[in-house]
């Protein structure tokens, strides 16, 4: 089982970073290999609606997200992980997202039928319901894109690295990514 796994978040030793480090350790435990790719640090422009990806599947602008049409096409599950920006994902993760629009239009989307998906989300507050519109953003860009929605793990965390001391979080986003590695 190859899971590709997103991190959209600016703090390189975030809570997003490792919470997706627990998922790829949990992955591993269950036979599988993550590949985490640091999609924040990356030079993904956003969407120009210029149409060019029609019937390719591949974007016309020539930068990072290139190299990351064959990877998506090749995995087998996907976690998208995002830190809470004002109830929605960070800018980084957006325009990755919207970048998707050309595998939509190009011969590699019926290769996304029937993989699964799933999001990590820590964001500061205390309100689960927090993550509700990024979530649910999510779960209804999976549906379009024939991804089984294979759950959310939200986190209570805001400074950068504090959800190492939060041991259920640890334990849940390891469970997540076993659960992925299994099918």
């Amino acid at each position: 089982m190859k899971v590709l796994a997103f991190c959209g978040s600016p703090r390189k030793a975030g809570n997003t970073r490792t919470l997706l480090d627990e998922v790829a350790r949990g992955v591993a435990d269950a036979g599988g290999k993550c590949e985490i790719l640091d999609i924040a640090a990356m030079n993904i422009a956003p969407c120009r609606a210029c149409k060019g990806c029609f019937g390719t599947g591949r974007c016309t602008q020539n930068e990072d997200m290139d190299g990351l049409y064959d990877k998506i096409a090749a995995a087998d599950a996907f976690v998208f992980g995002t830190p809470v920006y004002f109830w929605g994902p960070s800018a980084q993760m957006k325009a990755f997202v919207d970048r998707w629009y050309s595998i939509v239009h190009g011969p590699d989307f019926r290769l996304l039928k029937g993989k699964k998906a799933a999001v990590v989300t820590p964001y500061a507050d205390d309100e689960p319901s927090t993550a509700q519109h990024t979530v649910g953003m999510f779960e209804t860009a999976f549906k379009y894109l024939g991804l089984e929605f294979a759950g959310a793990l939200g986190v209570t965390a805001g400074k950068e690295g504090e959800v190492r001391n939060d041991a259920r979080a640890m334990e849940q986003a390891f469970a997540l990514g076993q659960s992925l590695a299994r099918g």
